[in-house]
């Protein structure tokens, strides 16, 4: 519930407050779509989060599809670091690179708090 209400709040951040901040994420290989990719990830966001929130009989494939995109969002948030791009805060590459450390936290979270890994250690037997 929490991680779904963290991605339906950051979700909203993209389409509105947090725009600007949000294109400094955006690789340099997709800045001339920095706005279209920031308003893409903030609907998948509020997509997975209020799934996260509203659909629980789904949580396993919810999971795997929220782990998948923290997985393809991290490209966005090493970009910033090897660009040096200031941003939600993060000033220096000291600490730019230890949010690149929580990251893989997020994708455990993912599959651990839906409970996705679980069946995919098992062979995905009910």
């Amino acid at each position: 519930m929490v991680l779904g209400g963290i991605l339906a709040a950051a979700g909203v951040g993209h389409l509105g407050a947090n725009r600007v901040e949000f294109r400094a994420q955006v690789p340099n290989l997709l800045k001339d779509y920095a706005d279209l990719v920031v308003l893409a990830s903030g609907v998948v966001e509020i997509v997975l989060g209020v799934g996260l929130l509203l659909v629980w009989r789904y949580r396993v494939v919810i999971g795997w599809a929220t782990a998948i995109f923290f997985v393809a969002i991290f490209w966005g948030n090493i970009s910033q670091y090897l660009n040096g791009v200031d941003a939600f805060g993060l000033d220096s590459d000291r600490e730019r690179f230890v949010r690149l450390l929580f990251q893989p936290l997020l994708v455990v979270w993912a599959l651990l708090s839906t409970g996705a890994w679980r069946p995919w250690r098992g062979g995905f037997k009910r």
